[in-house]
């Protein structure tokens, strides 16, 4: 393995692979010798056909230097897969030109072309997390108190939405710090430690996003310039200036090893797999960073021995994997990559092995 790796692939896959020196890389089964570009890919599943592990792919990138941002795959390029004394290296072709040398001799150089680097192909499904980034909040019980709220809208009526007017109250600040927008929250589900039972945080839903049209005192006037349904009185008002959708993700091995169990499900499911949502237990204050890759494992069942007589617990069971993509203080929102069965609540989610 490559010591020292400092490579990135578009939207971003770039891994830090710091503790990773016992990690191993290993291809895949029936992989390809190269592979087109196609729109649609995603690097995690282009790696997939060549690793066991698709978040490994920089162990074996090897940059070609003379390519116009060698950092970025788009539509269209080559992957090829070589052996560098004995070591597997995956390049990246993105079409040659013929230059007639004086010597009369031709030399062949990457073909350069300008391309936008928001056409690069992500590292993970974009449209399965955009709304999680945009829309998706944990707070605490105190940030809830804090936060100004909706005390009530035009023609006195209780629900609003796009178009209305809604008046909002800060009692804490008196808008010491106003922007000119903001998005409208309820708060709803509590997170809740399964296995000490502390209370992790609130899930904040946005409900819509207001547009300030004035300002007195402790009030400010909301336009509401969007709704996902309906504005009631008492829903919260956060910011949304810092909580834009990042351009860049960097998934990685944690830092440090990582126990975590999933806590959280959207949409009432009772299951989970490829390209679903899950929240787990663990946040900032565990090492945990955006891009952080998690394997996931289904508990063991408990089976009687008959032989003995007394029950046993089977071995946890690898079902799949998961990258990070937000990270609260307390809790983390994970996409799930790779599924072999159904992941259920309370699954475990660990650092992969070998990486701590």
């Amino acid at each position: 393995m490559m010591k020292s790796v400092q490579r990135a692939l578009a939207f971003g896959l770039l891994l830090s692979v710091s503790g990773l020196a016992a990690a191993q890389v290993v291809l895949k089964e029936g992989h390809p010798s190269k592979y087109f570009v196609k729109n649609g890919d995603t690097l995690w599943d282009i790696s997939g056909r060549f690793l066991e592990e698709p978040w490994q792919w920089p162990e074996i990138w090897q940059i070609n230097e003379e390519i116009s941002n060698p950092h970025l795959i788009y539509p269209g390029d080559e992957i090829r897969l070589t052996y560098v004394n004995g070591e597997p290296r995956l390049t990246v072709e993105r079409g040659v030109q013929e230059t007639q040398m004086p010597n009369g001799t031709v030399k062949l150089t990457p073909k350069v072309r300008e391309i936008a680097n928001d056409e690069a192909i992500p590292a993970i499904p974009a449209s399965a997390i955009a709304a999680y980034l945009k829309e998706g909040l944990v707070v605490s019980q105190r940030e809830i108190q804090e936060a100004p709220y909706v005390v009530g809208g035009q023609d006195r009526r209780v629900v609003f939405g796009e178009g209305d007017s809604v008046y909002a109250r800060d009692t804490l600040t008196r808008w010491e710090e106003l922007e000119r927008g903001y998005g409208i929250y309820r708060t709803g589900e509590q997170y809740v430690d399964p296995d000490t039972n502390e209370v992790l945080g609130y899930e904040a839903r946005q409900v819509g996003l207001g547009r300030v049209a004035n300002q007195k005192d402790d009030i400010a006037t909301l336009r509401v310039t969007d709704s996902t349904e309906d504005i009631r009185i008492d829903d919260r008002i956060f910011s949304t200036e810092d909580r834009r959708v990042r351009s860049v993700l960097y998934p990685s091995a944690p830092d440090t090893k990582i126990e975590a169990k999933i806590i959280r499900f959207f949409d009432r499911l009772s299951s989970v797999a490829r390209n679903d949502v899950v929240v787990i237990n663990k946040g900032l204050r565990d090492g945990l960073k955006e891009g952080n890759v998690l394997d996931i494992f289904g508990k063991g069942e408990v089976v009687r021995d008959r032989q003995l007589g007394d029950n046993v617990q089977l071995p946890n069971e690898k079902t799949g994997s998961m990258v990070i993509f937000r990270v609260f203080d307390k809790v983390s929102y994970g996409l799930i990559m790779e599924s072999t069965r159904p992941i259920y609540m309370n699954d475990i989610a660990e650092s992969p092995a070998g990486s701590y």
